[in-house]
């Protein structure tokens, strides 16, 4: 759902686009011709950017990887693209939020490997460190501070705490809004509490 809504979100700014693809690899030589590289290119596992990485001038992106948390690059900073250089090698952003905002920095394209067990062989992607983040997932919320913010829930949740961290994001119930999928039929949605964890 969240990549539905950030691919919704980027077609609808009328902006030319940098098309960024990643450079895929088998890091096992032997796998190297059982596992071509446009299967590769298919995979978006957790915490990798996608093999086409479409961004526009002005768009949020969320950083994937601690690169330098001395200057605020840490995995999770929001920025806003201002520009890509150098062919598509380096990715020019400006920070929004916490110490460091307003800051500019450079991003390198960097190879990045999957979680252990992921996969079942063992790859690489050579690409920016960063997702378009018009929307973000509730656990990749959580430690982000908002000004507004709108929470889409397709199904309930389904983890103790979730909605908790959804509406906790902002500073005052009337800068949230939640849309329901079942709405008008439906105007609650459940949360989720294990009193053992509690007790």
């Amino acid at each position: 759902m969240v990549e539905a809504i950030n691919k919704e979100c980027l077609q609808r700014i009328p902006l030319a686009a940098w098309v960024c693809h990643s450079a895929d690899a088998v890091i096992d030589e032997d796998n190297q011709v059982a596992v071509p590289p446009e299967y590769l290119h298919t995979l978006l596992p957790a915490g990798l950017p996608p093999h086409t990485l479409v961004l526009k001038r002005g768009i949020p992106i969320m950083l994937l990887r601690n690169l330098n948390p001395y200057r605020g690059l840490c995995n999770g900073t929001r920025l806003i693209v201002m520009n890509v250089h150098q062919g598509g090698r380096v990715l020019q952003a400006k920070i929004i939020g916490g110490l460091h905002h307003d800051d500019i920095v450079l991003i390198p394209r960097i190879a990045l490997q999957p979680k252990d067990g992921d996969s079942p062989f063992e790859w690489r992607r050579r690409q920016f460190p960063v997702r378009v983040c018009f929307a973000m997932t509730i656990n990749k919320s959580q430690g982000q501070t908002l000004q507004r913010a709108g929470v889409y829930l397709a199904d309930d949740v389904f983890a103790h705490g979730q909605l908790y961290v959804a509406a906790s994001r902002v500073s005052h119930p009337e800068h949230i809004r939640f849309a329901l999928h079942r709405f008008p039929n439906c105007t609650w949605t459940k949360n989720i509490v294990y009193k053992q964890i509690i007790g």
